[in-house]
């Protein structure tokens, strides 16, 4: 019988009945967000819809450690994505969608194993990315921030600890096919802190290759390679923000919408191109006003390039809630078929308005 959310909540109840809870050990945390889309531009024409994840995505999880002693302790989180529209699972039969990992953590830093976030992920949308990764002007509209790109199942991340504002981390993920190499991913992450500055450094390497199996012969495609610089910098009266990211090979930068959004001639995944972002998120009337320009560059012969923005601004209720409403819009070259996405869907079309409410617990 599989895992239910009435379930967890349920067995985080009863847990929370004892001291453990009462302690902080165990957490029940999450995201409840929701809000009104608006699309245009694609094949499909207009489209309005009530969206579940636009800034960011609907959420329940679960975490806890316990002190082993000696400066040692454990950790492990458990978390899946839910739809606020439908009351579905984010993704059917995998409760845990977004997250699940156990690990140990001490004075030589920590070490997870699990489903988790890679640090190409963490660098785009925590420090080059005035939108986080959601709202319609999310920079996974035009930067592979998809699929793998974001997490990797069956990982084993090491964070050291920061040490006079350098952080660092290690990602490997075998690709468990019997070969060594096939569908492995590697990432890593190098980040400075220091002042105003926030600045780091990401690799993510996947091995697009398919080992060979009884009947079936292996498939070669090599390595897909996404480099990321990202940072951002608060100069006072606002913080700015800016992330290039170069890409190159198999699978390297699939596009966020594959079904064909615009209709016509299918558009083609650029296996060697690059993309920067430049933007700002500055308080306005007891809010935030967020902003971005994008720009892609293929490199291939397609040259399918792409530049859009991003303009949005939020609202905070309390410090728990918050309003946001956000437009998007994309300029597509030469067949590219890019599309304004938010947090959690990838869009239909060349440009998007959003409208809603973010309550975090």
């Amino acid at each position: 019988m599989g895992m239910t959310w009435k379930t967890l909540a349920g067995a985080v109840a009863f847990a929370c009945g004892g001291s453990a809870c009462a302690q902080g050990v165990l957490t029940l945390y999450g995201i409840a967000d929701a809000g009104l889309v608006r699309e245009g531009g694609g094949s499909a024409g207009s489209v309005s819809k009530l969206g579940s994840g636009i800034a960011a995505a609907s959420r329940l999880g679960v975490r806890g450690s316990e002190d082993l002693g000696g400066g040692i302790s454990a950790f492990f989180t458990l978390e899946g994505g839910v739809r606020l529209d439908t009351g579905e699972s984010e993704s059917a039969g995998t409760p845990f969608n977004r997250q699940s990992f156990v690990g140990i953590k001490g004075a030589a830093g920590s070490l997870a194993l699990g489903r988790q976030y890679t640090p190409y992920h963490a660098a785009l949308t925590s420090v080059g990315d005035p939108f986080g990764g959601g709202l319609a002007g999310t920079s996974k509209n035009l930067f592979p921030d998809s699929g793998s790109n974001v997490r990797s199942s069956n990982a084993l991340v090491y964070a050291m600890p920061p040490t006079h504002g350098v952080s660092g981390e290690l990602a490997y993920s075998p690709g468990e096919q019997g070969s060594t190499s096939a569908g492995r991913q590697v990432g890593a992450g190098l980040g400075v802190a220091a002042g105003k500055l926030n600045l780091r450094l990401a690799l993510n390497l996947k091995n697009g290759d398919t080992a060979a199996a009884p009947g079936v012969p292996a498939v070669r495609r090599g390595n897909g390679r996404n480099t990321l610089l990202a940072a951002n910098y608060d100069f006072g009266v606002f913080k700015g923000y800016f992330a290039y990211g170069a890409d190159k090979g198999f699978n390297s930068a699939p596009l966020g919408n594959a079904n064909n959004p615009y209709g016509g001639v299918r558009p083609t995944a650029s296996l060697d191109g690059a993309e920067y972002l430049l933007g700002i998120a500055a308080p306005l009337a007891g809010g935030s006003l967020l902003a971005s320009f994008m720009h892609k560059n293929d490199k291939t012969a397609f040259d399918q390039d792409a530049h859009g923005w991003g303009l949005g601004y939020l609202y905070p209720l309390s410090k728990r809630s918050t309003l946001y409403s956000a437009y998007g819009r994309i300029v597509n070259r030469r067949g590219a078929g890019y599309t304004v996405a938010n947090n959690a869907d990838a869009g239909s079309g060349d440009r998007a308005f959003n409208l809603g409410l973010r309550h975090g617990f």
